[in-house]
């Protein structure tokens, strides 16, 4: 956590760096689905599987290129987990 710590706060220094947040494990989850007028409210994941959203990191760079290079420096800090990149749509 030091080395993410230590990422987050040179994301900062370059002015990237949005917001950053773990996330609790999927059996924590609550999910709500809307189905006419009703809304049925479970436990537990949308889904079942292997891989989770463990959390995420915002950043505001100027193209898919510098956005990668940050990814490439989170992925190593992270290892052997996966980093996925997605533009926002705002």
């Amino acid at each position: 956590m030091r080395e993410l710590e230590s990422l987050n706060g040179e994301m900062r220094a370059a002015g990237v760096w949005v917001f950053a947040v773990g996330l609790h494990p999927p059996e924590t989850a609550t999910v709500l689905k809307a189905s006419n007028d009703e809304v049925l409210v479970t436990d537990g994941p949308f889904t079942e599987g292997k891989e989770h959203l463990g959390g995420f990191t915002v950043i505001e760079v100027e193209d898919l290129d510098a956005a990668l290079g940050w990814a490439r420096r989170l992925a190593k800090v992270l290892s052997p987990l996966s980093i996925e990149v997605r533009p926002s749509q705002s």
